[in-house]
């Protein structure tokens, strides 16, 4: 009987060998990137379009998979009180951790000082103002870009948020026709199928576009900028590393009781791929497949997973804190607990939207200095050599976030399947890396088709 149940998983394990390598590729192309950029920087420099061609390849795909997602999803509840709910437990969690990773960048940027000693020169003080004029406008403009111009430019445009809003008007549409929308619904599911198939196609050229990224970013910063700015990096990385483990982590075992390590490691390659672009966009979509192969809710992640790409930016949060200090010590004009406070509250509200993109982060800090103390604006130019390397561990820890939500939010609300979270994170049941599909019916969780079954027999034999 042993026996039985020993070779029970070695068949899915086998399933996930080509992927297994593809991801190995990854890793390969990564460490070539860096030696490229570092012995050929011209060269490598021009590699770039490798990497930008990979994420906008990727970035293709959010579209469709955000609205087959959140369509399927609240189309399938019958009660829209349901969906607004979720929603407003979703913004209000998002926004309470705004404030707990302001206050942890705050606590170490007035401990460590970091920019101190820092020298600034014209070249630099020119980049500042460069990154200022790409910020965005302000509250009022960010909520009108969530409307789109038109229906199906919601789905061109590339901003998240309007296929968001597009997709929950369809969703509750369906919701409302009752059971002649259901054919709608099983429409769309098929659609969804074949997005996550082509999606799964595009993920085999990720070696060459990591490869393309490393290449130019390492080309581009050199050794010198990374010695030179070696503190702020060393903080904010420690400082993301804390938050995620000292923060996230105890919340995810005392409401969910879900180790965080196990969630990172089943998200494992979705970091890899986000550490070799620089952007948690690429990871989206897989994100919203596997949360949902966890057994949260197609509702819960339909709407939790791409409201927090623009909401719950907490790697962003910290980077805004700790590089506003930095460049105030570094300037020699420190700011007051007030100041930094105001200035900050405004950074939270301005770096909205700005999830996934590489350099945002840098445009808000810009902009929100230039709107609160002109004279530091300068100091952007500090950063911006190794602001590439910040925006990784900003979107890498985003991700993170964006992952314990989820799961949080589908604990608070019971639309989450316990016992096949506990067969996903020990590995009984593996991700079907393949299709990005749980089977022929759907996705798993509370509620929802999918091989619920199959984990149910697997708790047994545990």
């Amino acid at each position: 009987m042993s026996s039985a149940a020993d070779t029970a998983p070695a068949a899915p394990r086998a399933k996930r060998d080509r992927t297994h390598f593809l991801y190995i590729a990854v890793i390969i192309a990564v460490a070539l990137g860096i030696a490229v950029g570092f012995a050929a920087p011209d060269f490598a420099q021009q590699l770039k379009p490798l990497g930008t061609g990979f994420v906008n390849l990727i970035k293709m795909m959010i579209t469709p998979v955000i609205f087959c997602t959140i369509v399927t999803g609240v189309g399938s509840i019958r009660s829209a009180a349901k969906v607004g709910k979720l929603g407003g437990l979703a913004l209000t969690y998002f926004i309470g951790m705004s404030f707990v990773a302001l206050a942890i960048g705050l606590v170490v940027g007035n401990v460590l000082h970091p920019g101190a000693g820092m020298h600034l020169s014209e070249a630099a003080k020119q980049a500042g103002h460069t990154q200022a004029a790409t910020a965005s406008e302000g509250l009022v403009d960010f909520a009108l870009s969530i409307i789109p111009t038109t229906f199906v430019s919601a789905f061109t445009g590339g901003v998240v948020l309007q296929t968001l809003l597009v997709a929950l008007l369809v969703g509750f549409a369906v919701q409302a026709m009752g059971s002649s929308g259901e054919p709608i619904l099983r429409g769309i599911g098929h659609i969804q199928k074949l997005v996550f198939r082509v999606l799964t196609m595009i993920m085999w050229a990720a070696p060459v576009g990591a490869f393309g990224a490393i290449a130019a970013v390492v080309g581009e910063t050199g050794v010198d900028a990374l010695k030179a700015l070696g503190t702020i990096m060393l903080a904010f990385y420690i400082t993301c590393v804390l938050f995620v483990g000292l923060v996230l982590g105890p919340m995810l075992w005392f409401v969910a009781k879900v180790n965080l390590l196990k969630l990172l490691r089943y998200l494992g390659r979705e970091f890899l791929l986000i550490l070799s672009t620089s952007s948690s966009d690429t990871a989206l979509p897989r994100l919203i497949a596997k949360m949902e192969h966890l057994g949260v809710s197609r509702p819960v992640v339909g709407i939790t997973v791409p409201t927090g790409y623009s909401f719950n930016l907490d790697g962003t949060m910290i980077y805004l804190t700790m590089a506003s200090l930095f460049i105030a010590d570094a300037l020699g004009q420190p700011l007051h607990l007030g100041e930094q406070i105001t200035l900050l509250l405004f950074m939270m509200v301005a770096s909205k939207g700005a999830a996934g993109v590489s350099g945002a982060g840098l445009a808000t800090l810009a902009g929100a200095l230039q709107s609160h103390r002109p004279a530091l604006v300068d100091g952007v130019g500090l950063i911006v050599g190794i602001d590439r390397f910040m925006s990784e561990a900003r979107a890498l820890t985003n991700f993170a976030g964006n992952a314990v939500a989820t799961v949080l939010i589908g604990s608070w609300t019971k639309e989450i399947d316990k016992a096949r979270v506990a067969l996903v994170l020990d590995g009984h049941l593996p991700f079907d890396e393949t299709t990005l599909l749980d089977g022929a019916d759907g996705h798993g969780g509370p509620g929802m088709p999918g091989p619920r079954e199959e984990g149910e027999k697997e708790l047994a034999k545990a």
